[in-house]
Order: structure tokens, then sequence, then C-alpha cells
């Protein structure tokens, strides 16, 4: 009998934010796919379970493993499945990675082992998860998804304020691709994964004059909170979430 597949949401950031649900989902699998952007890991690595792992440097630097673990510590015992996720743009050369993602991830399967992979937020929302998870269920495997808070929804409980209230629309985002027009839609716009093109959408809010809020890291040790525009730093990092409200200049709503 094959295993499972499971897409798990782990939240924004703050370990205490990790469902009931995706903890007990995580402490039942037999092994973890840990998504790797590091360009060093130039293919899929299965490695069986055991007390120290040769690969511990990624598993550092996976920021999903690392708030799971927190709050799930039997996670360090479960087997590996390391799966390359380069932070790229060329699709010829992404389809061939997620293919041999899913053909690894398919072997494990047809072994019996339940795998659960660990993303941050939700797995429906700009998850690398789901080219995985697409492609396995496209062949037939079982798959599941466990949803987790999204950093949108932990960002705005953070700054203490609503996403939108009564009729507003609440838009989300991906900033590097352009967001001159989409700015103008009405509602709340949630800015994601504006990355290299930080300066860029940074300028546009400050000569739109828009009303916006930056939480960077949330629920992290590293988090940080802007309030206007100007304050944005170019060099924000990649955990970085932009909520733009409609008015002009921090105007009250």
């Amino acid at each position: 009998m094959r295993g499972r597949f499971i897409g798990i949401g782990v939240g924004p950031g703050d370990p205490e934010l990790l469902t009931l649900k995706a903890a007990r989902v995580i402490r039942e699998c037999h092994v973890a796919a840990v998504p790797v952007s590091d360009p060093g890991l130039e293919g899929p690595v299965y490695e069986e379970a055991s007390g120290e792992s040769a690969y511990a440097a990624y598993l550092e630097k996976c920021a999903a493993y690392q708030i799971a673990l927190a709050a799930v510590p039997e996670l360090a015992e479960k087997a590996k499945l390391f799966l390359p996720m380069p932070m790229i743009k060329e699709k010829a050369v992404l389809k061939a990675i997620h293919d041999r993602d899913a053909g690894a991830a398919e072997a494990v399967l047809d072994e019996g082992k339940d795998i659960v992979f660990l993303t941050l937020g939700d797995p429906t929302v700009y998850s690398t998860c789901m080219y995985v998870h697409k492609r396995l269920d496209r062949d037939g495997y079982p798959t599941a998804l466990v949803p987790g808070i999204p950093s949108f929804c932990a960002a705005a409980a953070r700054l203490n304020m609503p996403l939108a209230e009564n009729r507003e629309e609440i838009h989300i985002l991906p900033a590097s691709y352009g967001i001159e027009e989409s700015l103008h839609l009405p509602g709340t716009k949630i800015l994601m994964k504006a990355g290299r093109k930080m300066p860029e959408v940074k300028q546009i809010l400050m000569e739109e004059k828009m009303d916006v809020r930056m939480v960077e890291n949330c629920g992290m040790e590293e988090e940080r909170i802007c309030c206007r525009a100007e304050e944005i730093p170019e060099q924000a990092g990649y955990y970085s979430l932009l909520i733009v409200k409609e008015g002009k200049g921090g105007e009250k709503q």
C-alpha cells in the first residue's frame, strides 16, 4: 500500500501558531520532506532516520523545519527527504527539478511511507509544496493538505489591525511581478514575495503616498515592523510582507 504525501502549513514563524492537526500529522509521519533552496544540492537526497543528520546545514536554514521542530521535537528523529527548490524563474529548468523531486517522493511513497512536506504559512498560498503535490496527485498517489495560518493574517494580528471590514476587498499580489496597476484595486492589497524588487516596490509606494505597513520575519526572532513606506528597508529579507490599505499618507480609515 502506497504512503500518503501531505503538505503541511507550519504558520508564519511562531511555533505556537502550528495547528494541533499539523503537530499530530508530523508526529505520525515516517518521512519529512525538507525544501532546500541552496543550489549546492543538485538532486533529491533521502536520509534514513538517525540521531544526527549529515545535512544539518540544510535543516538549520529551513525556516519551516525549524518552526515545526520547536513545536514537535520528535521531528528530529524522522527520516528526511531533501528536495531541491531553487529560487529561479527558468520554467524549463524548474520543471525538470520538480519532476525529479516528485520522482524521489514517489519512490518513498511506494515503500508505504507517509511523507509530510513542511512549508511556511499555508500550503495553498505561493507554496513550493504544490509543485510536488500536483505531480503526485496526477500520478494517482494519495495526497492531502493541512492548512496553516497565512503570513498575512499573522502580520495583521501583529499590527493589531483588520485586513478587511464590511464590504472591503482583499487582493493578494506577488510583488516581484509588477504592481503598478494592481495597487489601484479597491480594498486592501497584500504584497508578498517582493524579494530583490523591494527598492522598486518602495519607490512606487512612496510616489503614490500609500498607507502601508511592513512586517518582516513575523513571529521570528528577527521580526521588524515598519509603519510608513519611507521606513521600509531596501534590503528587506525574503520573509517580508506589505499591507497596503485604501487611503493615502497614513490617513485613518
